[in-house]
């Protein structure tokens, strides 16, 4: 199915729920299986409509930190990267996790034209990985996650 564009400045983001948490917030990991614990804790804090940016280099632990905010959310389907799929979905309990991955987008429009409705949705956890390559894409209030490397073989997280 094609989408069409709204005219430019008429798009509306879902807006993010983040102002009743305590960030920031920096957690260090050293297993990819901290890394999920660590997306499960702020899994557990989120509300249905928030939106997180996640950003950081290839391998950095993102889709783990993923795959635990989908188990806070009560799913029971692993997440994977939707590198090649630019969505993937998560029904859960408390709402679908909406899994986009921006890496292989080649224009913010093209991601629009294909994720419009997730983006814009209220009632669900929108989850974006590589969301430093269209940041105007990002919903108003995002939580942003960033997660690099530490170079000893471990994880530095910092939600804000």
């Amino acid at each position: 199915m094609v989408k069409s564009l709204p005219p430019k400045g008429k798009r509306t983001l879902a807006a993010g729920r983040a102002d009743c948490y305590k960030f920031p917030m920096t957690t260090r990991t050293s297993t990819p299986a901290e890394t999920v614990a660590a997306g499960r804790r702020l899994g557990a804090q989120l509300a249905a409509g928030t939106a997180v940016a996640l950003s950081g280099e290839v391998g950095a632990g993102k889709t783990c930190f993923v795959q635990g905010l989908v188990e806070a959310r009560g799913g029971d389907i692993a997440a994977t990267s939707p590198t090649f799929a630019l969505v993937h979905e998560y029904p859960a309990p408390s709402g679908t996790v909406v899994h986009l991955d921006f890496y292989r987008a080649g224009s913010a429009e093209e991601i629009w034209d294909a994720a419009r409705d997730e983006l814009t949705s209220a009632h669900d956890l929108i989850v974006i990985e590589w969301a430093d390559r269209f940041p105007d894409l990002v919903p108003p209030g995002a939580v942003r996650v960033r997660i690099r490397h530490t170079g000893d073989g471990g994880r530095e997280i910092v939600i804000s």
